[in-house]
């Protein structure tokens, strides 16, 4: 029942969503606290390959996760669902960079993270191939 003079409408924070995908804040947030894909899971207590997989946007963390992300990365939980609110520094000292050189940070990063991949691949291929002739 609604009573006159009542506002029934839930507090949301106002401003513009940032455009981004969950995995972009993710990275955005750990690039602006210089802090490593390795670092950020450690500090998580998570595999690597799950905390990659945000941030290539392959999977979502579950809102327990979620919410001990937004603290390791010091930005509130609804910054990195939705990018409402207040975004971290940039490391460079630019409060917002263009989104297409974000674009071209995020796929600099995905060819390093892929490189190191293909190292990884090709390791355990050699493995398993002198594991069989052994």
């Amino acid at each position: 029942m609604t009573f006159p003079g009542e506002n029934n409408t839930i507090p949301f924070p106002s401003g513009r969503a940032d455009g981004d995908t969950l995995g972009g804040r993710i990275w955005r947030a750990r690039d602006a606290l210089d802090l490593s894909l390795e670092g950020l899971a450690a500090r998580l207590g998570l595999p690597e390959e799950t905390v990659g997989g945000w941030e290539r946007d392959h999977a979502e963390p579950d809102t327990k996760a979620l919410f001990m992300l937004a603290g390791v990365l010091s930005v509130s939980p609804s910054w990195l669902i939705a990018g409402i609110g207040a975004a971290p520094a940039d490391p460079d000292g630019e409060e917002n960079p263009h989104p297409l050189m974000r674009q071209l940070q995020a796929v600099q990063r995905l060819h390093d993270e892929t490189g190191k991949a293909i190292g990884a691949l090709e390791a355990e291929i050699a493995r398993l191939i002198k594991k069989d002739q052994g």
